[in-house]
């Protein structure tokens, strides 16, 4: 045998040992426990996420409680969400309110958003200009240019909103059906962000019926549009087989390319991979 017979030897057996990693279902996220979480906060919260999509509701509030107790933003953000939606739990304004607080005190740009415009909009909490504008403030210095753009109007009339503006404050208010249809015309018409903002809307069930299909198919348009949100929700459906047939070497690849965009999520959950498969070598 040669050296370059036996370089080639290597590296399809490095190619094979990947493969097998990434075809195994039960090697990363799937059936990880809890110990695992807490070591790993983007395993925990990528389990959660796929049980989310299931609707298994229970299971990804059990993630993200272990995952709260140690102050992990993300896990407290989605915790409100699911108080807000009542997603598997009765629906829970004020409880809502103090994990969105936490989240945000947490540097979870998300949660910052979302209170300013719950606050801006007044419906579903007490109006509050001055907090709207602290949280959206801080999403801002956090890179969300959505909340930048929200805090010049903070205080102008409705009407000067744009549409997804008026999508985003019927959202805030309650009003998801209205919320929908105006994002689903944005969408339909090439808004990038609406075209994310809809699969969550089919995602969650929201003002829509909720249908996974639906959510893929979207989050893929936004996904190859260069939405890094979307990508990401892209590869844990691909990952999962959730709304998308299990497609690990795709999912990857979405991954990769959230990462690539600086999506804090995408980053940490590829970085846990690459460890898993390192080991699994």
């Amino acid at each position: 045998m040669t050296p370059e017979d036996g370089r080639a030897l290597r590296r399809r057996a490095l190619a094979l040992a990947l493969l097998l990693a990434l075809a195994s279902p039960g090697l990363w996220a799937q059936d990880s426990e809890r110990g695992d979480w807490l070591r790993n906060p983007a395993m925990g919260n990528y389990k959660a996420y796929a049980e989310f999509k299931m609707a298994r509701y229970a299971a990804a509030r059990e993630v993200w409680e272990t995952l709260a107790g140690i102050g992990n933003g993300d896990a407290l953000f989605n915790l409100g969400i699911l108080a807000e939606d009542g997603l598997g739990e009765p629906k829970d304004m004020p409880r809502a309110e103090a994990l969105y607080v936490s989240a945000a005190q947490a540097g979870n740009v998300k949660a910052r958003y979302r209170l300013g415009m719950l606050y801006s909009a007044g419906a579903l909490l007490p109006r509050n200009v001055e907090k709207a504008r602290i949280y959206l403030t801080l999403a801002a210095e956090g890179g969300d240019k959505e909340a930048l753009a929200t805090l010049a109007l903070l205080e102008q009339p409705t009407g000067s909103r744009t549409r997804f503006q008026q999508a985003e404050w019927l959202g805030a208010s309650g009003r998801h059906a209205e919320a929908t249809g105006l994002y689903r015309e944005l969408a339909d018409a090439g808004e990038r962000q609406a075209q994310t903002r809809l699969p969550w809307m089919h995602e969650a069930g929201r003002g829509v019926e909720r249908d996974l299909g639906e959510a893929a198919r979207r989050f893929e348009i936004a996904a190859q549009a260069g939405e890094a949100e979307a990508q990401y929700a892209l590869a844990v459906m691909l990952r999962t087989g959730k709304g998308r047939e299990r497609d690990v070497v795709q999912s990857r690849f979405w991954l990769t390319q959230a990462a690539d965009q600086h999506h804090p999520a995408a980053m940490a959950a590829l970085r846990a991979e690459s460890n898993q498969d390192e080991a699994a070598r």
